[in-house]
């Protein structure tokens, strides 16, 4: 996954899912249609690119502990 945008399908919640050209294990996730303006970012600890198990992995673990409140 390069620069391009990729649309992700976790448990009927869609994200954007962008990697940082100039930072090489960085992604940006959108929350496509969930509350406006959601998202998060995440990275892997040496650089490598995440898989796409792995992205969906961090897509669940950002659902399951999402806090409207916060």
């Amino acid at each position: 996954m390069s620069g391009e945008a990729v649309r992700l399908s976790v448990d009927g919640q869609e994200f954007t899912v962008r990697a940082r050209p100039d930072e090489p294990g960085v992604y940006d996730f959108d929350w496509t249609n969930g509350p406006a303006g959601q998202g998060f970012s995440s990275a892997t600890s040496d650089g490598s690119p995440m898989s796409p198990d792995e992205l969906r992995a961090a897509v669940r673990n950002y659902i399951e502990t999402y806090d409207p409140g916060d």
